[in-house]
Order: structure tokens, then sequence, then C-alpha cells
């Protein structure tokens, strides 16, 4: 099995471990995840979601968000806020994956719309392809939180 390219994920999670003087089964017990897939993590041949690295690092008492980047879950690029509000989204164990992976999609055009990052269709001139200028938001697409899309409009009168 080839190895994964998971930023050096496996080899900071063993020193990490062994920086806390933990056995590969006493944090896999703390971390309740099996010994044998921690193992295949420290040895990068396995990928693990973000629920399991939230449950290692609350293990080593180390920050998950560090994980994250190091998994590449994360940009270690971006701006504080942005990475904190991923890493909460990604961390939150009510949501399913695909929830999650949703949220950052939105959160991500919200992002977009207000301006933070350029998307593949922004032009160096800051126009998008259909030549409108990408920082402008059209009124007709924004709703407030009064107006209910399902609701039909009804005429004062």
């Amino acid at each position: 099995m080839a190895t994964l390219n998971v930023g050096n994920l496996g080899e900071y999670l063993r020193e990490q471990r062994r920086n806390a003087q933990l056995s590969l089964r006493q944090l896999a017990d703390a971390a309740g995840v099996s010994n044998p897939y921690l193992s295949q993590i420290e040895r990068g041949l396995r990928k693990p979601s973000a629920e399991v690295l939230q449950q290692v690092a609350k293990a080593l008492r180390i920050s998950a968000e560090t994980l994250y980047v190091r998994a590449g879950i994360l940009d270690a690029e971006r701006d504080r806020d942005e990475v904190e509000t991923r890493a909460v989204i990604l961390a939150d164990p009510t949501l399913t994956e695909q929830q999650k992976q949703a949220l950052l999609q939105i959160y991500e055009s919200f992002r977009k719309e207000n301006g933070f990052g350029i998307t593949a269709a922004e032009n160096a001139d800051g126009t998008t392809d259909d030549g409108k200028d990408a920082d402008v938001i059209d009124a007709r697409d924004v709703t407030t939180d009064t107006e209910d899309p399902q609701e039909p409009r009804q005429s004062a009168g």
C-alpha cells in the first residue's frame, strides 16, 4: 500500500505521543480508536477523519487545528479566524461528513462574496468572466432574515 501524503502527520503524531510518554496502545485507548488503526496513521498508511484527529488531539492534549493542518484538512496560510471556523465545523460530532462539507462550501461562498479570496472565475482586473465587478453584490440576489423564501409574498392592502 502506498504512503498517503498527509504532511508528515504520522511522524508528528509519533513524536507527540512519545513526548507525552504514551505507548501506542495507551494513546489508542485514550483516543477511542483501535491500536492497529493508530499504528497505520503513524506510519502514513491511513488518512484519518477530522473526528479521529480531534479525539487523538484531545488525548494528547494538543491543538486539533495543528493536526488538521498537518493532515491537509486545513491550509496553514489561511487567516486565523477562517482556520478556527473551519476547525469548529470539522470537529462537530453531531454533523455528518456530508453536512460538514456543505457547511464549509457555504462558508467559503460567503467569504468569496464578501471579497476574501479570489475564485478561479475572477480575472486579475477584479471582474468575473461575464464582465461584472467581482466585488459588487446584486441586491436582487440578497434576501433578508425577515423574508421566508418558502412563503409567497402578500401585498399590503
